[in-house]
């Protein structure tokens, strides 16, 4: 079956762009989760035509495919099983029109999302969602787990940035979803197709909502003696009236592992760090944040340090999103969830995620969009250690029923993917479930677009409820 897929495949885009080694099988077999998996085929296509192709051939020969960008997703969306065609999106990279007037922009899946914000820099124009991955992580995968960032606080995630999408369905037809006009009429197949994780088709083209800079920005680093009390200012700064542009905590552990990192002059001594951000008109931002201190210091806040330039702005900005790497001077490997708690549940999660820690002997770094209350708790360790992975696993589990149990929800920004799809019922009974497998099957009735992923039930993914035998690695 793959090898007559394949024959067809390379007459179809060029032999060159249709791999089958064991480097690229091993290379694109997973993402940057720790779930492997088992691809079939990998392929480059370059245009539409060639994606239409691509699906097409592995319809016709009943093969599953997963469309792929960066593979920077944490959650196993873009992992390949049951040796799946992998299309690969990362040559569509082009940006192929900007609009500056009505503040949009018609990009390919594989641009770069820090790369479209260059792209318009000079427009005073920007792409708001911004993931800790942004100078890596693609348009087409922040389409596909509706991804967040830092600024998402106040400018809302990737949905609320995508006007409309070019649409390869799982038999290689086309789709144009949305529209550029702000209500376009009918049903909102748009909003269904953003987060969709790759089960409803591939984009091949994407409208993009430009976002205006702001005339002033503000950071501040504020430390604490406490996570409590930082997650007590964080409700406080938000019950106050105002949401700064960002609001984001670091603990002790990953506070230390930056600063070893950056050597920014961080409170290396502090329980926990919280970067706040404001943006706006001057005169605003200067009285929100004289207030946004004055809360801080009312919660126990012992210094605030106020970025002076855009490049001590960008230094603070830095030890934020290099937190993920940072770990790696701790332990070789890590693995998180992205719950997200209501702001009032912060310390009690918080505490519990420490409690859950230490009781599995593992070392945690949290470091989470504290403004809507999207933990990130990093489990660090050593994957070569026996028994430590059951461990890690065993523990990432309890934190998320945890979560759960304090009124959240299984993730904010990562996805569900293979990770967490057999905890959809905890928040899910039947009925919800079935109607989003009737959604689905809505889009593609094959069952061939990333099968496996998001749905726990064998009627919405076609087979086994579990995440196979050796796939944590």
């Amino acid at each position: 079956m793959i090898a007559a897929l394949v024959d067809e495949l390379r007459a179809a885009i060029t032999p060159e762009r249709v791999r089958i080694g064991s480097t690229e099988l091993g290379l694109y077999g997973r993402d940057a989760s720790n779930i492997g998996g088992s691809a079939g085929a990998v392929c480059f296509p370059t245009s539409t035509a060639e994606v239409q192709a691509c699906v097409a051939a592995a319809h016709r020969h009943g093969v599953p495919f997963v469309a792929r960008g960066s593979g920077t997703g944490l959650a196993g969306g873009a992992t390949p099983l049951d040796h799946a065609l992998v299309i690969v999106l990362t040559k569509m990279n082009r940006v192929l029109s900007v609009d500056p007037i009505n503040r949009l922009a018609w990009v390919e899946p594989g641009v770069l999302n820090l790369d479209l914000t260059r792209h318009v820099a000079h427009l005073g124009l920007h792409f708001a969602p911004d993931p800790s991955s942004q100078q890596s992580c693609s348009i087409g995968g922040n389409v596909a787990n509706n991804s967040g960032g830092p600024h998402c606080l106040s400018d809302g995630v990737t949905a609320a940035h995508i006007l409309g999408l070019e649409v390869v369905l799982s038999d290689g037809s086309l789709v144009q979803l949305g529209a550029t006009e702000a209500e376009p009429v009918g049903l909102d197949l748009r909003g269904a197709f953003v987060g969709s994780e790759g089960m409803f088709g591939v984009a091949t083209k994407v409208c993009v909502r430009l976002t205006q800079n702001a005339p002033s920005v503000r950071t501040m680093l504020m430390d604490f003696n406490s996570v409590e009390d930082g997650a007590q200012t964080v409700s406080a700064i938000i019950a106050a009236g105002m949401v700064p542009a960002a609001l984001e905590m670091m603990d002790q552990l990953c506070v230390q592992a930056v600063e070893a990192y950056i050597h920014a002059g961080l409170p290396v001594d502090a329980a926990a760090v919280l970067l706040v951000e404001v943006a706006g008109l001057a005169h605003g931002v200067e009285a929100d944040v004289a207030r946004i201190i004055e809360i801080a210091q009312a919660h126990g806040a012992g210094g605030v340090r106020i970025a002076q330039d855009e490049a001590e702005r960008a230094l603070l900005w830095k030890g934020r999103k290099s937190a993920f790497g940072a770990i790696a001077r701790i332990k070789p490997n890590y693995y998180l969830h992205d719950t997200v708690v209501p702001r009032r549940m912060l310390p009690q999660v918080l505490r519990q995620v420490y409690e859950i820690t230490a009781r599995y002997q593992l070392q945690v770094l949290n470091v989470f969009h504290a403004g809507d209350g999207n933990l990130h708790p990093l489990l660090v360790f050593d994957k070569r250690e026996p028994g430590v992975m059951e461990r890690v696993l065993a523990a990432g589990e309890e934190i998320v029923r945890a979560s759960v149990a304090a009124g959240g929800v299984l993730s904010g920004e990562h996805g569900i993917g293979l990770e967490k799809r057999d905890f959809m019922p905890l928040m899910f009974g039947p009925a919800d479930l079935a109607a989003q497998a009737a959604m689905r099957r809505a889009f593609d009735p094959a069952g061939l677009a990333n099968p496996f992923k998001v749905l726990p039930s064998p009627a919405a993914c076609g087979d086994v409820q579990h995440v196979p035998e050796g796939a944590w690695v």
